[in-house]
């Protein structure tokens, strides 16, 4: 069975069984209405995929796979804060009137800074690092930047990567501050495994482990009916991530790179609102 399944239903479980409710504090997200939005949490959840194993989709309900990877890119190869080049819409309600999301996600990632050999945006720092000193502890990306917050859509939620390379395996940690665990946990676990993967085949490197590590792990108060039907489900097996073997430059990779081989997940029909 899924992995990824099995570690979403104990951290489900977890928050609906010993999780803090917020419902006595003010919160800034709304739902369509103006209510406010509020939350049963738990605090510094760590969870780890070996990406050698299996890929960590959901079989629980559908992760669009696709999608995830289509923003993936947007934020990482593309380094783009226009909703305009995204095939969703789900950046939509945090653009502005220009579809942008100001100074967020990749934007971020394509500024340049000034290092001791150049300079470079923080993708390309990355890759230069995993291809031409793998030993370095210093393979950090941020897209928090304290300066830009004021100017942002939406501060980031996955914010910070962490790359490192043992032997001839690249693994990564993800940093993340705040996780819808309905709408958003498997599509960002999605999203990184595949980021992964393609750092290390653009430098010559196995995929290793993803450490997912999340400060306020959350489940909205109208999710969780919806989440307690899904964690009474039984997970199915795991597909098989296929990439296409003629790519190693990073910046070739396109949606069409990517396909799940078995990907067979429950049925889910129901409309997830989504808190702003």
């Amino acid at each position: 069975m899924s992995y990824a399944d099995q570690r979403f239903i104990a951290v489900c479980r977890d928050i609906l069984a010993n999780g803090v409710w917020d419902t006595d504090l003010a919160v800034r997200p709304r739902w369509t209405g103006g209510a406010p939005a509020h939350t049963v949490k738990t605090f510094g959840v760590v969870n780890r995929y070996d990406l050698r194993k299996e890929f960590p989709i959901m079989t629980l309900r559908r992760t669009a796979f696709k999608s995830c990877v289509d923003e993936l890119l947007w934020i990482w190869q593309k380094k783009s804060n226009d909703v305009h080049q995204l095939s969703t819409h789900i950046w939509d309600a945090w653009a502005d009137e220009d579809g942008t999301i100001g100074k967020a996600y990749g934007y971020q990632l394509g500024v340049k800074h000034r290092y001791r050999d150049g300079w470079f945006d923080q993708v390309d720092r990355v890759l230069k690092d995993l291809r031409e000193d793998p030993a370095n502890r210093r393979m950090v990306t941020s897209l928090f930047n304290h300066h830009d917050l004021s100017e942002m859509g939406l501060a980031p939620c996955a914010w910070s990567m962490t790359f490192n390379v043992s032997g001839n395996t690249l693994n990564a940690i993800l940093n993340q501050r705040s996780q819808d665990m309905l709408t958003a946990s498997n599509w960002n676990v999605c999203q990184y495994a595949v980021l992964v993967h393609m750092m290390a085949r653009a430098s010559g490197l196995e995929a290793g482990e993803l450490v997912h590590v999340i400060a306020d792990c959350h489940i909205y108060d109208r999710h969780v009916p919806l989440v307690e039907a899904l964690i009474a489900r039984e997970p199915r097996p795991a597909p098989k991530l296929i990439i296409d073997p003629e790519v190693t430059d990073f910046y070739a990779f396109t949606p069409d790179s990517f396909r799940l081989e078995g990907y067979d997940p429950w049925p889910f029909e129901e409309r997830i609102e989504v808190a702003v």
